[in-house]
């Protein structure tokens, strides 16, 4: 056992030691050998030798843990010691950052509404259906709920899925006329080059007494913000559908890869869709308690506009945290 223990305490480094408790405690080691010559044993002896092994074999591995503590504790030391930072020397200059260009967009976003006069109004993330859906004349089972993969939780409470409920809130809070936005995170069910499970969008809303807001209005002041966005592109609204507003319109912008001529990026139709909006359904009024008013209201993406500013593939690369990607917005 003496000199069993003398390999212990001879190895000097963890990788020596390691070899050392193959050769005593690994299946074909010697603590192994010993046990296997118990079949031979007469059995009045038997006790008495299993009892030796046992003591022999509980030492070593005492003697062995001590070592390995005793071993590991000098490499850490020594790994310390190489990796010392002299804190007196000049180190080199940090580079300057930036902000994500997904936050430098949301803010030129938001720039421009705030100079017209909008509020800039926030909610909470985890929402209720009333908010997020019902209020936004989404009942439950209404089909257009499928347009939006939704992550519930068990009580019934959901992470929102646009930031409409913040528009909701505002005017159950407020009474018109109203002009805010409603920027922030939101969340679907969905992943691939041009969707993520975790956005940003901005919401528009827009409302006052009935007469005083129109679609004219909102066609004014989109391909204003449009233009502001991107420089001068074509601007042009289709009919389309959305549960919450009626009469309803997708806004497209004339490609600024192609100037309209056509390609890849726009499936060779001279246009990109950017923003979804519409009169404001008499429904949604109906639910927040508002009488003889109209309004409009429009959404749209943040993501979907860093990549078309900064001409970003996909949509992914902006949560990668790749530095190669993002030094380029210094």
């Amino acid at each position: 056992m003496k000199e069993l223990e003398a390999k212990i305490l001879q190895a000097d480094t963890l990788e020596a030691l390691e070899k050392v408790r193959v050769e005593l405690f690994g299946k074909k080691g010697v603590l192994a050998v010993e046990f296997a010559k118990m079949k031979d044993v007469p059995g009045p002896e038997k006790k008495a030798f299993a009892e030796g092994l046992n003591t022999t074999k509980t030492f070593l591995q005492e003697s062995f843990d001590a070592r390995y503590e005793t071993l590991k504790s000098e490499a850490i030391h020594a790994a310390l010691k190489s990796e010392a930072i002299d804190v007196s020397l000049y180190g080199e200059f940090a580079q300057k950052g930036a902000l994500h260009p997904v936050m430098q967009t949301m803010d030129k976003i938001i720039d421009y509404f705030v100079a017209l006069n909008f509020a800039v109004q926030s909610g909470p993330m985890v929402e209720d259906d009333f908010h997020n859906f019902e209020a936004l004349n989404l009942p439950k089972h209404h089909p257009a709920r499928d347009m939006q993969d939704t992550f519930y939780f068990k009580d019934g409470g959901l992470l929102r899925t646009h930031t409409s409920p913040v528009q909701i809130r505002t005017m159950m809070q407020t009474k018109p006329p109203i002009r805010m936005i409603a920027p922030g995170t939101v969340f679907r069910r969905d992943y691939d080059i041009t969707h993520t499970p975790m956005f940003h969008q901005v919401e528009g809303l827009v409302v006052d007494a009935k007469g005083k807001v129109s679609f004219a209005n909102l066609k004014s002041i989109l391909t204003d913000f449009l233009q502001y966005m991107f420089g001068e592109v074509e601007v042009r609204f289709r009919p389309s559908f959305f549960p919450f507003t009626e009469p309803s319109a997708e806004v497209d912008i004339s490609c600024i890869f192609c100037q309209g001529e056509g390609c890849r990026v726009c499936s060779h139709t001279g246009w990109l869709e950017v923003l979804g909006c519409g009169i404001v359904d008499p429904n949604v009024f109906k639910a927040v308690g508002y009488e003889e008013v109209s309004g409009y209201a429009f959404g749209l993406g943040v993501e979907r506009f860093a990549m078309l500013m900064h001409k970003i593939p996909d949509l992914r690369s902006l949560f990668e945290g790749d530095i190669r990607l993002l030094e380029q917005f210094r």
